[in-house]
């Protein structure tokens, strides 16, 4: 996919690798929408990408640790643009973002699950049109290797909690939310995968795990930029990716009852219809 002229929004890209790949895409000449919560730090982006020659982007301020914040950043790109040629979800907490405790949504729900996974899980369907519009298009969710089974009894893990188990289930939740919509979503010339950019990048998130980082944000984007425009993908869909290369996910991904239980409860929890 060649990048000029293209319209492409990524969720959490006023820092980390999501910064990095909003100014690449700028620099190639995309119509980059960037998302963040903080006004300050997506004006030093828009600068720095007007300053390299980039299109101006678009800012578009969301709290998607909540439906409501979702739904309105999803009200918001369908009103300003009647076409999207790329998603990137990759806005998403560690295990440990302000403490290891349990936290919950504005919504009630476990808090990781809910900005990993439901927010993108709402924010995909909300934007299917303009995707459809734009078709061929690409969705591209980032996720992890970093992957623990849902125990749907106890989905918003109210017993023997920990933050890193939480991360954990919610990447899951996004590579087997990945394969469903794949599916869903075949002839339409939409294609979505999931990808592990990198291990422990030097970003924010890892920085507040106390995580000692082990890459950097240029490869961890690197891998990103590679689902957004290669070549090599541009049929392929439904796939998890570990860096460069097609891996696979933990066995629950692969697992259709359990994939069918997690649209079930998504489409419950956020509202949409069947």
């Amino acid at each position: 996919m060649r990048m000029k002229g293209k319209t492409v929004l990524i969720t959490g890209s006023t820092d980390g690798v999501g910064r990095y790949v909003a100014r690449r895409l700028a620099e190639e000449g995309a119509r980059v929408l960037i998302h963040g919560r903080d006004a300050a730090r997506a004006k030093i982006l828009s600068d720095e990408i007007v300053k390299a020659g980039g299109i101006a982007p678009t800012f578009y301020q969301a709290d998607l640790s909540s439906m409501s914040g979702t739904r309105a950043l999803a009200e918001a790109v369908t009103r300003d643009h009647q076409r999207l040629d790329v998603l990137v979800s990759n806005a998403g907490i560690g295990s440990q973002n302000d403490g290891p405790q349990r936290q919950v949504s504005a919504d009630g729900h476990e808090l990781r699950f809910a900005v990993n996974y439901l927010a993108g899980f709402l924010l995909v369907h909300l934007v299917l049109p303009l995707l459809k519009t734009a078709a061929p298009s690409r969705i591209i969710n980032v996720a992890s290797l970093g992957q623990h089974p849902i125990d749907f009894d106890d989905v918003m893990i109210t017993r023997s909690y920990s933050g890193s188990r939480a991360y954990a289930q919610s990447k899951l939740a996004q590579i087997m939310f990945t394969i469903d919509l794949a599916r869903e979503l075949k002839g339409t010339g939409i294609t979505v995968n999931a990808l592990h950019p990198a291990t422990y990048m030097n970003t924010t998130m890892v920085r507040a795990g106390g995580i000692t980082p082990m890459s950097t944000v240029e490869q961890g984007g690197t891998a990103i930029l590679h689902l957004v425009e290669g070549d090599d993908v541009a049929d392929r869909s439904g796939l998890f990716f570990n860096g460069m290369n097609e891996a696979r996910a933990n066995p629950q991904a692969y697992d259709a009852d359990a994939r069918k239980r997690l649209r079930a409860l998504s489409l419950e929890l956020t509202g949409l219809s069947p």
